[in-house]
């Protein structure tokens, strides 16, 4: 059943906590039929991105290869080399999910956060596919120049957020935030580039900003415990 708020179209409401061993394997056999279209996803992290797909209706037909290679960047989202050149409404991204980092940053690999956490990490990454689609080649030209400025940076990613919450992923987004935050030790995170640095500016939001957003949505007032 799909969810119709303010002009946007969402296949799930949303959901406070998903856990893998309490849904079928029906369950995620129908997300795969809708969702799966377009789409190269590796066995072992198919299923919280499915979930994630299913609440970004808007990327059905938009093809995306998620793959699983050493990266220091935990996850990163950008368009093919090819896409770049393609029209926005063909165009084609990757999803890289690190699989080995440096070791400050082994507890926010893919693998090792909960299955909400992996929901909601995989929600900001297609916020960023979600975001792109919109794109002419010019503004991503744009975007790739301004990525050398920190400042335009926290502008970007912040945005994200919103747009993932937007989605109806956000307590999804909060518990991978509290998560980070608390074993950081940190209330700011600034991604890791910084993580040897000091972080004083909300890059990616607060755990108590996602719950602001949450608070104002009348998304989540169709909320499923």
């Amino acid at each position: 059943m799909c969810l119709c708020v303010s002009g946007a179209l969402y296949s799930q409401v949303p959901q406070k906590h998903f856990s893998a061993d309490s849904l079928s394997k029906d369950y995620f056999s129908t997300l795969k039929k809708e969702f799966g279209n377009y789409k190269k996803i590796p066995e072992g992290v198919e299923k919280p991105i499915l979930i994630a797909l299913s609440y970004y209706p808007e990327l059905k037909n938009t093809p995306i290869h998620f793959r699983v290679k050493k990266r220091h960047t935990p996850l990163q989202t950008r368009p093919t080399w090819s896409g770049l050149f393609k029209r926005k409404e063909i165009r084609d991204y990757v999803i890289t999910i690190s699989d080995s980092t440096e070791l400050t940053l082994t507890p926010f690999l893919f693998k090792n956060v909960s299955f909400n956490a992996e929901i909601g990490v995989a929600g900001h990454e297609l916020a960023h596919v979600a975001d792109f689609s919109r794109y002419s080649f010019i503004r991503l030209l744009t975007h790739g120049i301004k990525n050398t400025s920190p400042k335009y940076l926290d502008r970007f990613e912040f945005k994200t957020d919103s747009i993932c919450v937007a989605h109806g992923l956000g307590y999804q987004l909060l518990e991978w935030s509290e998560n980070l935050r608390k074993k950081m030790n940190t209330v700011n995170w600034r991604g890791p580039d910084y993580v040897h640095k000091p972080q004083n500016t909300e890059r990616y939001m607060n755990p108590q900003t996602i719950l602001k957003r949450i608070q104002e949505n009348s998304l989540y007032n169709t909320l499923t415990k």
